[in-house]
């Protein structure tokens, strides 16, 4: 029997009786795992980089629309996670556009799994086309510790950062160079001299 897969979700949302809500029905579902729920973009950014979530569901109230801000701007660690909107009141189209799909107060049960569930299915499709090709001088950094067969606690503690935040460096890196597995990160580090034939254990 297949394992299910489960996505990683994190809830932004300042009603707790819509918050508990969207637990309650998500909860059904062993696809999804509601990992944490913050009421405010408070501790947004470090929460995100900390749990590394597959989905983030927010409501749209928390953002400054007059501003024109950009939501991934207010929260820029939000580039690899499915941006879904929790709509409990008005939002015009043009703000709707930043989020990768969204859910109204007033969407049956199923309805929101559907959406959530395509949200996240669009986002897979489209995972294989890196956006910034460009790895950061942390992530060459992490990449370079896992082509010589560092585990992610070794460089965790390496480079003083936690497990979570080299999984949230290596999914980066997966998404910006289209590869996942240790052998294939081990022959890009040879082939651009990131690393010698002698660092491969």
């Amino acid at each position: 029997m297949a394992e299910t897969v489960r996505h990683r979700i994190l809830l932004i949302e300042p009603s707790a009786i819509v918050a508990r809500g969207i637990r309650e029905i998500l909860s059904r579902y062993p696809e999804f795992e509601v990992i944490d729920t913050l009421p405010d973009l408070g501790h947004c950014t470090e929460r995100l980089t900390l749990l590394s979530p597959d989905a983030v569901l927010v409501d749209p109230c928390l953002f400054d629309y007059q501003k024109r801000t950009s939501v991934r701007g207010v929260i820029p660690c939000l580039h690899e996670a499915v941006l879904v909107a929790v709509l409990t009141g008005l939002i015009d189209d043009e703000a709707l556009r930043q989020y990768d799909g969204s859910v109204h107060l007033y969407d049956e049960p199923a309805q929101i799994v559907r959406k959530l569930r395509k949200a996240i299915e669009s986002r897979d499709e489209h995972a294989g086309i890196p956006e910034n090709y460009e790895l950061s001088d942390r992530e060459n950094e992490i990449l370079v510790a896992v082509a010589r067969g560092m585990t992610n606690k070794e460089i965790a503690d390496c480079y003083n950062i936690s497990i979570h935040t080299v999984i949230s460096h290596r999914k980066n890196i997966a998404r910006k160079t289209g590869i996942k597995s240790v052998s294939g990160l081990t022959v890009y580090a040879l082939l651009n001299n990131m690393i010698d034939q002698g660092d491969v254990e």
